[in-house]
């Protein structure tokens, strides 16, 4: 039961460690590798973790916890010194807790048992066509559910070969697709995109199996995949931090549904969509709740079990889910969740602004980014507020673009009425 954070990027180690934690019973509580010291250290915080486990200047970044709270270099020789030790768990004992940002802007952390985690993502990994013997490149982060359980637990559950990336590159990354003979590669549409770009496809022959998902994908895209690349299935899907997966496409759905579906409900999960277009969850893979946050927990999830997403979406004749917005005003930067009451909030912290509001507007390579509009109490200009931003925050987080205005469109109550900015 004791809880152990990991801010660290993917690695071998990433990988030993937190199995270890996890086979001596305790809790596991990933960090965002993007985020800066008072991001991480609110989380550190909050989960009372017994260590935090970290690698020293990733990113020219060097991660220390909050006073009190251990810190080990996973680089170090820590891991060599331990004597085995496991202790049995129940499949309704709690696993890990993923934090993810609210409408407020802190994040809430996830609950997910081991039950859940292991009934789920088998089913992930049979549709996705993981097989035993196959070579994952993972590239998502482990922090994050995609990299930790649709990469790390899959992996397991089939025994594949594990190849874990920390930062993506495309030329690395197609050297090791052709030296290691990959055959796995999920990812962002970003991923996809920058594989079309290689000029000797032939180093990329032995991949077999894509995964994407997390962004708005072109129909183009996917006939091009098919027709470019040596993918012989390629797999997306919606799910969320609360819920694990929610919705997977099938083998053989053509193109367009595999472009602008998320796919049919997973076994065991239920989808039905609210009267204001909200896409609500009910099933074995709703978290167990938000750590010591029981208000936010029962906003999220109502009485009769139905995870309210924030997502709008609609279900199709042949029952494949269309998402078609996003009801909190989240945004997402190459596969991470941005919310803007979070990103305005650090706006607000300079002494220049006065007002701030953020929406995503779309990108070519990242799918959307950051906007920010801004009232300015005193002169400042664009290039310094988005330094300062850049400073603070993830870089996903960071705005890319700011425009000053003389006020804000408020309506009556005296929110934001951000569809006049878009």
């Amino acid at each position: 039961g004791d809880r152990v954070a990991v801010w660290a990027p993917n690695s071998a180690e990433w990988i030993m460690a937190p199995f270890g934690l996890l086979t001596a019973g305790g809790v596991l509580v990933p960090v965002n590798t993007r985020f800066k010291p008072d991001e991480a250290g609110d989380i550190i915080a909050r989960s009372k973790v017994k260590a935090v486990l970290v690698q020293k200047g990733f990113l020219g970044q060097d991660y220390t916890a909050p006073a009190g709270t251990p810190v080990i270099d996973l680089k170090s020789d820590f891991l060599a010194s331990g004597a085995p030790f496991e202790r049995a768990v129940n499949g309704s004992d709690i696993a890990d807790i993923i934090f993810t940002s609210g409408t407020t802007g802190r994040p809430k952390g996830a609950m997910m048992n081991h039950r859940q985690t292991l009934r789920m993502y088998e089913e992930w990994a049979t549709l996705a066509d993981l097989r035993q013997g196959d070579r994952y490149l993972q590239i998502n982060p482990y922090f994050h559910t995609f990299g930790l359980k649709a990469g790390l637990i899959t992996s397991f559950l089939r025994g594949a070969t594990m190849l874990p990336v920390p930062v993506f590159d495309v030329d690395a990354v197609v050297e090791l697709i052709a030296r290691e003979r990959i055959t796995m590669l999920p990812g962002p549409p970003t991923l996809y995109h920058s594989l079309l770009t290689v000029a000797d496809k032939s180093k990329l022959s032995t991949l077999r199996a894509g995964v994407t998902g997390a962004a708005d994908i072109p129909v183009e895209l996917v006939r091009r995949i098919h027709d470019e690349l040596p993918f012989q299935t390629l797999m997306t899907g919606y799910g969320l931090t609360e819920a694990g997966n929610v919705t997977l496409s099938l083998p053989g759905d053509s193109f367009e549904d595999v472009a602008t579906t998320a796919g049919v409900p997973c076994d065991g999960v239920e989808v039905r969509i609210a009267g204001d277009g909200e896409v609500l969850v009910r099933g074995y893979g709703v978290m167990q709740g938000y750590l010591d946050d029981p208000a936010g927990t029962a906003e999220a999830i109502d009485p009769d079990g139905w995870l309210h997403t924030g997502d709008l979406g609609r279900l199709d004749a042949a029952g494949r889910l269309r998402i078609d917005g996003r009801k909190k005003d989240m945004f997402i930067v190459g596969g991470f969740n941005a919310y803007p009451a979070e990103i305005e909030g650090y706006l607000l912290e300079h002494p220049a602004v006065a007002q701030a509001a953020v929406i995503g507007v779309p990108d070519d390579r990242l799918g959307q980014v950051g906007k920010a509009f801004v009232v300015a109490k005193t002169q400042v200009s664009e290039d310094d507020l988005l330094i300062w931003c850049r400073e603070r925050m993830a870089g996903f987080k960071a705005p890319r673009s700011i425009a000053f205005l003389d006020e804000l469109p408020l309506n009556a109550t005296g929110k934001v009425m951000k569809d006049q900015l878009r």
